[in-house]
């Protein structure tokens, strides 16, 4: 468990986003450490994707404060966002179906980071085999937890030191969900910090240290991922 005391990697800061004229986000406040696995829960429709965009610069704040690494990047573009060193992986996915998979990856090259080992296609095929099998078959021919798979490896092509995944099990074969669990705590293991939505209370039990709730556009709870109380969670996040 990260020691409360140490410098954020991202920390968001009284957030209010709107779809024009519709507030999403109210004050919103969240923080990730170093090599920190952070999990937003919350229901559909409670904002978890428009927090991740807010983050990312797709969908602008109003108000409100949005560091990394001690840069304020709440006015900036998704590209200059990325290229800091935060990969996006969005619950869509979005690969680039009639490209194979190498060529997938090398879309999203970029730079090494100081003090991480450079990610390259023979690297990631280490951590996803299954891709490492397919490397030359088109990207919209494979399955949904093979191009979940895809999506975070060219995510990972661009050498992030932090990544935001937006409910990344959601619709995977258990195995798979497994697989991407263990796929993580490497990734955090190896010093990336990684923040994510979840709905899978115990897939998010597994790999996290600390829990944010957000209900109706704000953070309700903030706690250890082990102390989470079931009440609170049924209250807000059950359907």
């Amino acid at each position: 468990m990260p020691d409360n005391n140490q410098q954020s990697m991202l920390r968001v800061e009284s957030l209010n986003t709107y779809y024009g004229k519709a507030q999403i986000l109210f004050d919103l406040q969240l923080k990730v450490h170093r090599a920190e696995m952070v999990v937003l829960l919350g229901r559909n429709g409670a904002g978890k994707t428009t927090t991740f965009k807010s983050i990312m610069g797709i969908l602008p704040p109003r108000r409100g404060r949005i560091t990394y690494k001690d840069v304020s990047i709440e006015k900036l573009p998704p590209f200059k966002t990325c290229a800091l060193g935060l990969g996006y992986v969005p619950e869509d996915r979005r690969i680039f179906s009639s490209l194979s998979i190498l060529e997938n990856l090398e879309v999203g090259r970029q730079s090494p980071r100081h003090g991480f080992e450079a990610w390259t296609p023979e690297r990631l095929f280490e951590l996803f085999p299954n891709l490492g099998e397919r490397r030359h078959q088109a990207g919209g021919t494979l399955s949904g937890g093979e191009q979940q798979m895809l999506t975070i490896a060219r995510t990972l092509m661009g050498n992030p030191e932090m990544i935001i995944l937006d409910e990344p099990s959601e619709g995977l074969a258990p195995v798979i969900v497994d697989q991407l669990a263990q796929t993580l705590l490497k990734l955090k293991k190896g010093g990336v910090s990684v923040l994510l939505a979840e709905q899978n209370l115990n897939f998010a039990r597994f790999v996290c240290d600390r829990a944010y709730i957000i209900y109706q556009g704000s953070i309700c709870h903030e706690s250890p991922i082990e102390s989470l109380p079931g009440e609170e969670y049924e209250k807000y996040c059950s359907i």
